[in-house]
């Protein structure tokens, strides 16, 4: 009795040596190969969305880049300044309007006798801040109109549409509409087109529109009159 508890606790504490620990060698062919398929796929994995994720960051570093370089540019070298069809000497040479009502400092496109398009600089300077409002100078409508009634006056006086300098009335305005108000410090870019024209009477009717940063912010249809008084 003590012979053989003796045998069965040595059996049990012994470690096995390590190559009498049992494999599976005796596993299928088709076991083996699917184990290793699972391994590959297993492993393979990471590596294609890894190497996806590492596109996707070399794309944003890029990306981030340009964007750098663009914020280099110094912003006074960003916008290039209004051409010059027509400057203010020019236009002093067909429009009869003076000191302080003359309200169109250069004309960067035109088209005699069809269109043309003029800015007006609008600064604190102008005559009508200081009481159009002190508090928040805003430029008056009326002037807007004004002003875009004379850059049709540049599309009028001309010979192909037999203007006269000396006779030439703002007749009247229709369906005006004001968008936005405008400050100093804003550019007025104004477009007048020239839409019908009875030379018979000495009528055209014209359609304006008045731009700040390229919104809308004055719109209607205008009647000039043209002729002898």
């Amino acid at each position: 009795m003590e012979a053989s508890a003796m045998a069965r606790s040595l059996l049990y504490t012994s470690p096995l040596p390590a190559h009498s620990i049992p494999t599976r060698s005796h596993s299928s062919p088709e076991l083996i190969l699917h184990t290793a398929s699972s391994i590959r796929a297993r492993n393979l994995a990471p590596l294609s969305l890894s190497t996806k994720s590492s596109k996707r960051f070399v794309a944003r570093c890029a990306f981030n880049g340009e964007e750098k370089g663009e914020a280099e540019v110094p912003i006074e070298k960003k916008f290039p300044p209004f051409p010059t069809v027509m400057d203010i000497n020019q236009i002093r040479e067909i429009l009869p309007h003076r000191f302080p009502f003359l309200l169109v400092d250069r004309v960067i496109e035109y088209k005699p006798g069809v269109t043309a398009v003029g800015i007006k600089n609008v600064t604190i300077n102008d005559n009508f801040f200081p009481g159009h409002f002190p508090e928040r100078p805003i430029m008056p409508g009326v002037l807007m109109v004004e002003a875009m009634a004379q850059v049709g006056g540049l599309v009028m006086l001309q010979p192909e549409v037999g203007g006269s300098r000396e006779n030439f009335f703002f007749a009247g305005i229709d369906k005006v509409r004001f968008r936005k108000p405008v400050i100093a410090g804003d550019t007025l870019v104004m477009r007048m087109t020239l839409v019908k024209l009875q030379k018979r009477f000495g009528i055209a009717k014209m359609e304006g529109k008045a731009y700040v940063g390229g919104d809308v912010v004055c719109e209607g249809e205008f009647l000039m009159a043209t002729g002898s008084e």
